[in-house]
């Protein structure tokens, strides 16, 4: 048992390793990642990183294919339309959720993040905009006080995360109070608005999104032709 725990907690500290450098950037679409070179920068053996690095692929954050190893998975516009289509359901029902349950306490604090998330939004460095941009979709899902709902919102935050690191530039589309203009929405409690301010603040998202990616798309489906001619 004393073994099992230290391989799991081990395994957390992989994945919540290889999870950030991802997440800053520093592991970037279609990079190789090395289990052996991970075990011996972190001092652990292959086994928990390997369960660490197979958590991460269970979360679309990186891939396995024969003969080219582990890497940074890249997406093709199916994956991002498709997790656009989830996420509009799922943070539709948070929102209204949110709306219902959340404290006073809560959207004050919603309302700043917000606020913050806005005033990063035209920088240069994304690192802290990603970070928090996350936060405050995750807090709308926390608050809705449905832990299930909650889980469901941060498997589709996972794998958009690698996404905002690659766009390195705002979208052209983005209101300067885009994010406080959401939360000022869900905060009126019309299910009608609510469901309008998730589906139309997505939706800019999406837009740039697939701009951004599209020379990945482009990339991955040759690399993907290559690996099944060869």
């Amino acid at each position: 048992m004393r073994a099992t725990a230290e391989t799991a907690s081990l395994a957390a500290e992989a994945y919540n390793v290889v999870r950030q450098r991802i997440a800053r950037g520093e592991l970037v679409l279609g990079q190789a990642v090395s289990r052996r070179q991970i075990a011996a920068e972190l001092g652990m053996s292959f086994l928990p990183v390997t369960e660490a690095l197979l958590r991460l692929e269970f979360e679309g954050l990186l891939e396995s294919r024969p003969r080219a190893g582990t890497r940074v998975r890249i997406p093709s516009q199916q994956d991002v339309e498709g997790n656009y289509v989830v996420r509009q359901a799922l943070e539709t029902q948070a929102a209204i959720l949110f709306s219902q349950v959340a404290t006073a306490a809560e959207r004050s604090e919603l309302r700043r993040l917000a606020t913050r998330v806005d005033g990063l939004s035209m920088k240069s460095d994304r690192s802290m905009y990603v970070t928090l941009h996350l936060k405050l979709h995750q807090r709308i899902a926390e608050c809705a006080r449905c832990d299930a709902l909650s889980e469901a919102i941060g498997r589709t935050h996972a794998m958009a995360m690698i996404w905002f690191c690659v766009m390195r530039k705002p979208s052209p589309d983005d209101s300067p109070r885009r994010h406080q203009h959401l939360v000022d929405e869900i905060s009126s409690g019309d299910e009608t608005r609510i469901a309008t301010a998730v589906r139309e603040h997505l939706a800019v998202g999406k837009r740039h999104t697939i701009e951004v990616l599209e020379p990945c798309f482009k990339t991955n489906s040759l690399r993907f032709s290559r690996t099944r001619s060869a």
